[in-house]
């Protein structure tokens, strides 16, 4: 079996519970739009706030704390030509880093459970290495029609 995720912890505690939902959330994610596990996997950082925050300020310029980064490694439109090619190779979809301090912040602002909040940040964040983006209304209706679709699938609700 592929690997669909490579996690790393950036000092944060190692937890096999996040890996295993990371697993079948990203599964579920590459089942939603078609592509083989074979073609790519997803680099996943869990990391705290103060790291998410410097990475935030060298590739951002911004000096804040956030919930979740996500670094595409194709344009769309070369995704989309890749995808349609039989490859025997397994490449990088792109790099996700997560700060586990604000998931749980906001699990406890949008009153749900850890798993959903964690599970929401990498749909949302598998949507952007995607070449989805939430700036323009009808680009950001059409994500988060699809991130409803692979929670719903999963049964994880708020």
């Amino acid at each position: 079996m592929e690997n669909i995720i490579q996690v790393e912890y950036l000092d944060v505690k190692e937890n096999k519970e996040y890996i295993d939902l990371l697993e079948k959330v990203a599964k579920e994610c590459f089942k939603q739009e078609g592509i083989k596990t074979s073609q790519f996997y997803i680099s996943i950082t869990l990391t705290n706030n103060e790291n998410i925050r410097k990475i935030n300020n060298e590739y951002r310029k911004i000096d804040k704390e956030t919930d979740v980064l996500s670094f595409p490694m194709f344009e769309k439109e070369d995704l989309d030509k890749i995808i349609k090619q039989e490859t025997e190779y397994q490449d990088v979809l792109g790099d996700v880093i997560i700060s586990l301090e604000t998931v749980e912040k906001q699990r406890v602002e949008y009153g749900h459970s850890f798993e959903r909040e964690l599970a929401y940040m990498l749909v949302h964040s598998f949507y952007h290495l995607m070449g989805y983006d939430h700036i323009d209304e009808n680009d950001k209706k059409k994500m988060r029609e699809k991130e409803e679709i692979v929670l719903k699938n999963l049964d994880i609700q708020r």
